[in-house]
Formats: structure tokens, C-alpha cells, sequence
């Protein structure tokens, strides 16, 4: 297969890239690929670390890049241990529990690029151990709902949903109390 870019030289890189759900494939040649920047760690080899820099990098026009000198903003730093976005971003891990809060504006965007564009924890939850989670996914699903008719002008299936959402906040409130 030729090179998508050049048209020249045969593909020897496929490049797959996914961003909010939505997937592109390349089929490059080396020397495009290198111009492009899809292969940046040729003659060393591309370690784990390498690869999960990269993730972390999502805004290429940081402050101290080369690409621009100009912007002088003030970097953000966890105020408990003094990490920086900058230091967090090479090193791909927190320095305490309060860097979260510090740095929570830049989050996600890492998190987008990292999850394939989700943002929400959407992860199972235990049948038995579960508790109020369940109810409380429930509710969340019904007022998005509720949302949704409202926009529609539909209030007589809004009032249903309505009622659904302050029972099972109730049954919250009466499994919170019996504890």
C-alpha cells in the first residue's frame, strides 16, 4: 500500500487515532511520518514513559514552548506539595490529593484524550454492595429525562417522572436513616 501523504513511497506506519469516538486511519510512510511528527522517538526506541508523556501533552502551545515564546501566563502549581502542570505532564503522576483541586481546569482534556472522549465514570456496580448507587444512577437517568420532556412540552409524562425521582430519593433518605 503507497503513502496517504507523499503517494511515493509505500506505507511502512499505520496510524490509528480515535477522539471522541470518532476513528482515523493513516497508512504513512517513514519519511512523512517523521515530518508529520507521528514518529518522534525513532532511534531510541519509544518507551512506556514516552508513551504516556505524550498522552498528558494535549496542549502543544504550553507555556515556555519554543512554538510560543510570548505567552507568560502563571503555571499552575498544587499550593500543598508545589507540583506543576508543567512537572505533572513529564511525570504522568500527582504529588498529593490536593493536586486534583489544582489542577482539576486541566484535567479534562487528559482525561478526554485518555478515555477516547468520556469524561464520566460509567463503570459497573456491584449487585449486592451496590446500596443506594443503583438508586442514585436511577436518578440521574430519570432527571436527564426530565430535562428532555420539559424542552418537549411534555408535562404530563414530566409530572410521572417527577413523582419517580422523589420516590426514589426518599428510598435514600429512609436507607440513610436505618443505618
Amino acid at each position: 500500500m503507497e503513502c496517504q501523504e507523499c503517494h511515493q513511497r509505500p506505507a511502512s506506519l499505520h496510524y490509528t487515532q480515535v477522539i471522541n469516538g470518532h476513528k482515523t486511519e493513516i497508512q504513512i510512510c517513514e519519511v512523512c511520518a517523521k515530518e508529520k511528527g507521528y514518529m518522534t522517538y525513532p532511534e531510541e526506541g519509544y518507551s512506556l514513559h514516552n508513551l504516556l508523556t505524550g498522552l498528558f501533552n494535549f496542549d502543544s502551545n504550553h507555556v515556555g514552548s519554543p512554538n510560543n515564546p510570548l505567552k507568560k501566563e502563571k503555571e499552575l502549581e498544587c499550593t500543598k506539595c508545589g507540583l506543576t502542570l508543567t512537572q505533572f505532564k513529564q511525570i504522568g503522576k500527582f504529588g498529593c490529593g490536593e493536586c486534583y483541586h489544582a489542577f482539576s481546569s486541566s484535567l479534562n482534556p487528559i482525561f478526554r484524550r485518555v478515555h477516547s472522549g468520556n469524561t464520566e465514570h460509567r463503570g459497573k456496580i456491584p449487585k449486592r454492595k451496590g446500596g443506594s448507587l443503583h438508586l442514585k444512577k436511577q436518578i440521574a437517568t430519570y432527571k436527564s429525562q426530565l430535562q428532555d420532556l420539559i424542552i418537549n412540552e411534555e408535562f404530563e409524562q414530566a409530572a410521572v417522572v417527577r413523582d419517580k425521582i422523589k420516590d426514589l430519593e426518599n428510598k435514600i433518605t429512609e436507607a440513610g436513616d436505618s443505618k
